[in-house]
């Protein structure tokens, strides 16, 4: 896959995960490719285990067993290699978002799905969405690219909700965007809760996952005044 490309919802670009301007173009040779992504592999893993700012260079070489001076061949320094595992990860953690409903479709199914798959992709990356959170506060760039990520699916469930107005699904005093940044905000934290957090619930259990989705898809569905959910 090329990670430079950018991803598209609904015809219109999302922002990468990442800055581009700054990574290097691959490496041309198997060996180079394989040194590159050995490199990449245990950034992540040491990224994750340690955090950002705890990460040194020398961690992250030990750990795929390369020589030190082999990493600057491939990044110049944290926040390039940072930059690669996060271009590197942006498919799997890609926000699904409120899918299109077509004439025969179940709404409530559409956004139990869509819930259902971005709450499996946030678990599946929990630490590196905790690390995310991190490099947000230190990195002002990174932070950018987070935000104007998040804008893009913002907008796209705002015109999901909107879809859904025309059709009489959906509450039409609501304004679709405002409630598109109010619901996907609280399913965002409620992820960030149960899966970085580890929030419990009162009797000491982890969140059980199927509640957690039907709790949040039958508040969507609340919000929206979802016929038979008003």
């Amino acid at each position: 896959m090329d990670t430079t490309a950018p991803e598209e919802i609904d015809g219109e670009n999302v922002p990468p995960m990442a800055p581009l301007s700054n990574l290097r173009e691959p490496p041309a040779t198997k060996r180079g490719a394989r040194t590159r992504a050995a490199l990449v592999k245990a950034a992540r893993q040491v990224f994750e285990r340690d955090g950002y700012l705890d990460t040194r260079l020398t961690d992250i070489t030990r750990e795929a067993q390369c020589a030190a001076g082999s990493f600057y061949t491939y990044f110049a320094n944290k926040e390039e290699v940072l930059a690669a595992v996060l271009l590197e990860a942006q498919e799997d953690m890609m926000h699904p978002g409120v899918g299109r409903v077509q004439g025969a479709d179940d709404p409530y199914a559409v956004l139990e799905a869509s819930n259902r798959a971005y709450l499996e992709a946030y678990r599946r990356n929990a630490k590196l969405m905790a690390l995310l959170e991190q490099v947000a506060q230190v990195e002002p760039e990174f932070r950018e690219f987070r935000s104007r990520r998040a804008d893009a699916f913002i907008r796209r469930n705002a015109r999901g909700i909107a879809d859904l107005q025309v059709r009489g699904v959906a509450d039409r005093a609501v304004d679709p965007m405002m409630a598109s940044r109010a619901l996907s905000g609280m399913v965002s934290v409620m992820a960030y809760n149960a899966f970085v957090v580890g929030e419990r619930q009162e009797e000491g259990a982890p969140v059980d996952f199927e509640e957690l989705v039907s709790t949040v898809t039958r508040l969507w569905a609340n919000a929206l005044r979802f016929p038979g959910h008003r």
